[in-house]
Parts: structure tokens; C-alpha cells; sequence
């Protein structure tokens, strides 16, 4: 858990400060948002990224943290701004899972 916290903070600075910095910020505040977007779906596919939980419930965890996400930018933005975080984090999740694809043990913890 501790580990999934630290991908979570790490991925939503990292992302924030390559947004701000880097590809052209579109206010701090989006950024920001879409950096813990970005953050979560590292954070949360790496602590799912475990034995004790079946498929189902993985894709579960990750339809929440998705609904979560879209709430979560709809209290501060518009629908058109709140919508593309889940596509960022819906893409950084199933990359993490591809990843773990290509290894023998199909987890990137091991």
C-alpha cells in the first residue's frame, strides 16, 4: 500500500510538472487534475497488481476509481475537461497491465 501511495505522488508530479512545464500548461488546476489522474491509475494498478484479486474485481476497483475521477473533475470543471482524465487513466492502466504482460510471472511486482 505504501509503495502504491508513493507511484501515486510520484506519477502526479511527475505528470503535473511535464503538463505545466513541458507540453503547455492549460491552467495549474487542470494540470494538477489531470496529473492525479495519471498518478491514480500508476498508484492503483500497481496496489490491484496482486494474486489476492481476481479479474472481476480488479476491473471493478478501476470502474470506481474512474466514476471517483470524473466526479471528482466535474465539482471543478466541465464535463469537457472532467471526460479526458479517464482516458489518461484508463490508458496508464492498461499500459501497467501490458507490461506485466510480456513478463513469465504477469505481474511487474515480482
Amino acid at each position: 500500500m505504501q509503495r502504491a501511495l508513493l507511484y501515486f505522488f510520484l506519477g502526479t508530479g511527475l505528470s503535473f510538472l511535464l503538463n505545466y512545464y513541458v507540453f503547455g500548461s492549460q491552467g495549474w488546476a487542470l494540470d494538477l487534475y489531470y496529473g492525479a489522474a495519471f498518478g491514480a491509475a500508476w498508484g492503483m494498478a500497481y496496489f490491484l497488481d496482486d494474486e489476492r484479486f481476481a479479474l472481476i474485481r480488479k476491473l471493478l476497483i478501476s470502474f470506481v476509481g474512474m466514476i471517483l475521477l470524473v466526479g471528482a473533475g466535474l465539482l471543478f470543471f466541465d464535463f469537457e475537461k472532467a471526460v479526458p482524465s479517464v482516458m489518461k487513466f484508463s490508458t496508464i492502466f492498461v499500459a501497467y497491465y501490458l507490461l506485466a504482460s510480456f513478463k513469465g510471472s504477469k505481474s511487474l511486482r515480482r
